[in-house]
């Protein structure tokens, strides 16, 4: 089944077309340079730029996957969480493909997304646990198949990817934070006494990273110094201050050692044998280091998509389209954006309540 997947949730405009779970072709546009002068996403600015680039995009698409509009046999969209604008620019270029192609449509859960994503290189065997840690998101799920998730632990406050860009702010790095944190930490040993284990002291799967946010925020209180005085001059190739570094390392390691010890309740709970890292922060070297450590101990098959699969992408918006049409889910055009902090529903209906044979006939 050849779909067609659509991904627009934040500031990458992503287009990919993928075949029985092999990516043929992927197209995307990325903001960061021109969000990255105000410090984060602008939401407006986003959706704009959604707008201006999806046609150009799909064209480009389809001229180097060698296809035409009509051999798409799906059309699979991120219909959230995210922000609501970048969202709807997505849905309606999706919903207008399916009306004139007359093919199917099918909504996909981006966080979802991300823990299929190593699908697309690998076989995923169930029951899993998902540790998925991305810049809006850090939640912990049982996975029992590709369309069954249980959600077992999230954030209530901020995500690690946003405490990492708030740290990053903070020590006026540039953005997007994340990269330089822990490309800086690399240069340096960390202190495991700097900061805390955040939410560690209960029994809970839930995450919190606000009071880790605040004890970085005091320690450069207490050291000034550590704030940068151009950040346009650093790049991700410069040498950071040996005690910047020494920062990062530490934060870095608090992160790591916090999403470890989780996990591993998680594992133990559930009694499950394979465990997914996914999302945007999954690329982060001391995290991945940490999980592989963790599952190696334990004896657990760790699944973890490359690098260019942990950021947002379109492949594995197309590739969980393609599972989800595989066991008879689609929508109809009724089908609705889910920002960020709203739950969204599980309101998939068969092919013949899609519209979808009206439009063929």
């Amino acid at each position: 089944m050849l779909s067609l997947g659509i991904e627009t949730s934040c500031d990458e405009t992503a287009l990919a077309l993928v075949d029985e779970g092999r990516i043929l072709q992927e197209v995307m546009f990325s903001q960061v340079d021109k969000h990255s002068i105000f410090g984060g996403v602008v939401p407006e600015m986003a959706s704009r730029e959604h707008l201006r680039k999806l046609q150009p995009l799909w064209h480009s698409l389809l001229k180097k996957s060698e296809r035409r509009a009509g051999d798409v046999e799906l059309i699979a969209v991120a219909r959230g969480p995210g922000l609501l604008g970048c969202l709807l620019v997505g849905l309606g270029f999706a919903k207008g493909l399916a009306m004139g192609l007359k093919i199917p449509l099918v909504g996909v859960n981006h966080l979802h997304a991300h823990l299929m994503a190593p699908a697309l290189e690998q076989e995923i065997e169930f029951p899993a646990v998902g540790l998925l840690v991305s810049g809006g998101h850090t939640s912990l799920y049982k996975i029992d198949s590709s369309i069954e998730f249980e959600l077992l632990g999230r954030t209530l406050d901020d995500a690690a990817g946003e405490a990492f860009d708030k740290t990053a702010r903070a020590l006026n790095l540039p953005y997007p934070g994340g990269v330089y944190i822990d490309r800086f930490a690399s240069f340096a040993e960390p202190d495991p006494d700097m900061f805390p284990r955040p939410y560690l002291d209960n029994p809970s799967l839930d995450f919190s990273f606000s009071g880790l946010k605040t004890a970085l925020v005091n320690h450069i209180r207490k050291h000034p110094g550590l704030v940068q005085e151009n950040p346009l001059e650093i790049t991700p190739d410069s040498t950071p201050d040996p005690e910047l570094a020494r920062v990062c390392a530490s934060f870095n390691l608090a992160v790591a050692e916090t999403l470890q010890a989780k996990l591993q309740r998680a594992v133990s709970a559930t009694g499950v044998q394979n465990v997914i890292l996914a999302g945007g922060v999954a690329a982060n070297s001391m995290i991945r280091q940490k999980t592989i450590k963790l599952c190696s101990s334990m004896g657990l098959r760790l699944i973890l998509p490359s690098l260019n699969l942990c950021t947002d992408n379109a492949s594995m918006i197309a590739c969980c389209g393609e599972i989800l049409a595989r066991h008879g889910l689609y929508h109809d055009l009724e089908l609705e954006a889910v920002p960020r902090g709203r739950k969204i529903p599980w309101d998939y209906c068969g092919l013949k309540n899609s519209g979808i044979e009206e439009f063929r006939n």
